[in-house]
């Protein structure tokens, strides 16, 4: 039900969700909580507030990428929850799919835009070949944690060790 009762007051949650919304999209543009709280007329603690009740994590941008990859699903799950900023994850099937339905220009292009959003990262987890390790170690120009799951070229979708990953993220997260 959209519409509740309170004591002698009634609320919409819908309202509540939408103003929501627009000061947490609000503070995801750049905006500082004061001018959030000038434009919505709240005051700046109640964002501060609001923030912390939905804090997933604190820290560093968080980039993985992952490839090829047999329980991409379970990965993707994983990741989503430790609120990860960027995340590019691929079966085989996938990437070669992503290489061969391009033209030259697309493709560059899109090789680009993936960089650019890995050098936005401050830490980036790599889950592929040696080479892809030392290949990323080499383009970006920051924090690169190397999990290899075979030498290249790999062949076929290579089940992933989720504690593996857990423990990474634990250590990160220290």
């Amino acid at each position: 039900m959209d519409v509740m009762r309170i004591g002698d007051k009634v609320l919409s949650k819908k309202k509540l969700y939408a103003i929501i919304d627009k000061t947490l999209n609000l503070r995801a543009e750049g905006l500082s909580q004061q001018e959030v709280a000038n434009i919505m007329g709240l005051d700046r603690p109640f964002i501060s507030r609001l923030e912390k009740l939905g804090e997933v994590r604190k820290g560093r941008k968080i980039g993985v990428v992952a490839f090829p990859i047999e329980n991409k699903l379970e990965l993707e799950q994983f990741l989503k929850k430790e609120g990860i900023d960027f995340m590019l994850l691929m079966t085989d099937e996938e990437r070669w799919g992503f290489v061969k339905e391009k033209q030259g220009i697309e493709l560059f292009n899109d090789v680009m835009e993936i960089i650019a959003r890995l050098r936005s990262c401050d830490v980036i987890i790599v889950i592929g070949s040696n080479y892809r390790i030392k290949l990323c170690e080499a383009l970006v120009d920051k924090e690169v944690i190397g999990i290899e799951i075979g030498k290249s070229p790999i062949e076929g979708n290579k089940l992933i060790d989720m504690q593996i990953i857990k423990n990474v993220f634990s250590t990160l997260n220290a």
